[in-house]
C-alpha cells in the first residue's frame, strides 16, 4: 500500500510539473477514503480509533511531495475528528470533505452542519477547509445557507452526477451520467450563491462531459 501511494503521489508530481505556470499553480492532494463503506456508517470507529488507522497512510504520505491530504466521503465525525487528528500529528495540511444523504444529513443522521461545527471544536478548527462529495447537487444544497459561519468553512463540491439516493446506486447495475449541461447550471447556481467556494470537481457518475460543463459555469461566475 505504502508503495502505491508513493506512486500515486510522482505520477502527480509529474502532471505538475509537465502542467504548471505561473497562472495555474497547482497543489497535490493525497486522498484517503473512509474505512469500510463510505454509504454505510454502521461499522463506524471511535476517534482514537481512527486516528490509529489513519495514522499509517497519512505517515506515508507525509514522507511524499503531496501538499496536503484529503479525506473523502467522510460518513460520521469520529472518524473525521481521528483523521483529522493523525493528519496534524503528521504535520500535513487536511482537507475533511463529508458525503450526505438525500435529505442533507450525512448518513450517521447529523447535518452537515453539526458534523463541520462538532469536528472543528474537537481538532481546534485543523481542517484547511471542509468539502462535500458523492451526493448531487440537490440533496445538500438547500442546507448550505449564505452567511452562516460553518458554510463558509466549505470551499468545495465534488457532487454526484445521478440524482438517486446511495442505496439506488448500490443497486444500479448501469451507471447513471445525469444530465450534464443541468449538473453545470447546478454549480452555478450554488457558487452564484456561495462566493467562497473554489474547488470544483465531480464524483461518481461524472465524466469529461461534466468537467466541461463546471468549468463553463466557473467561467460564467
Amino acid at each position: 500500500m505504502a508503495e502505491v501511494n508513493h506512486k500515486a503521489i510522482e505520477l502527480l508530481q509529474a502532471v505538475r510539473k509537465e502542467h504548471e505556470n505561473e497562472n495555474t499553480k497547482m497543489v497535490i492532494s493525497a486522498c484517503i477514503g473512509p474505512r469500510g463503506d463510505g454509504y454505510n456508517p454502521a461499522d463506524s470507529m471511535t476517534a482514537e480509533e481512527a486516528q490509529r488507522y489513519h495514522s499509517i497512510q497519512i505517515d506515508t504520505f507525509s514522507k511524499t511531495q503531496a501538499d496536503f491530504v484529503s479525506a473523502s466521503t467522510m460518513n460520521n465525525v469520529a472518524e473525521a475528528i481521528g483523521l483529522t487528528r493523525a493528519a496534524e500529528s503528521a504535520g500535513m495540511p487536511v482537507v475533511i470533505s463529508f458525503t450526505v444523504e438525500t435529505n442533507g444529513k450525512l448518513p450517521s443522521g447529523q447535518t452537515l452542519k453539526e458534523a463541520i461545527e462538532k469536528v472543528d471544536k474537537a481538532t481546534d478548527n485543523t481542517p484547511v477547509y471542509y468539502m462535500v462529495n458523492c451526493a448531487h447537487p440537490t440533496h445538500f444544497e438547500g442546507a448550505l445557507a449564505p452567511g452562516e459561519s460553518w458554510v463558509k468553512r466549505i470551499r468545495g463540491i465534488r457532487a454526484n452526477a445521478s440524482i438517486k439516493s446511495h442505496a439506488e446506486l448500490d443497486e444500479a447495475e448501469e451507471l447513471d451520467d445525469g444530465n450534464p449541461a443541468e449538473f453545470g447550471r447546478q454549480y452555478k447556481e450554488l457558487t452564484d450563491r456561495l462566493h467562497h467556494i473554489n474547488v470544483l470537481g465531480g464524483c461518481c457518475g461524472t465524466d469529461q462531459r461534466h468537467i466541461q460543463e463546471i468549468s463553463r459555469a466557473w467561467i460564467g461566475v
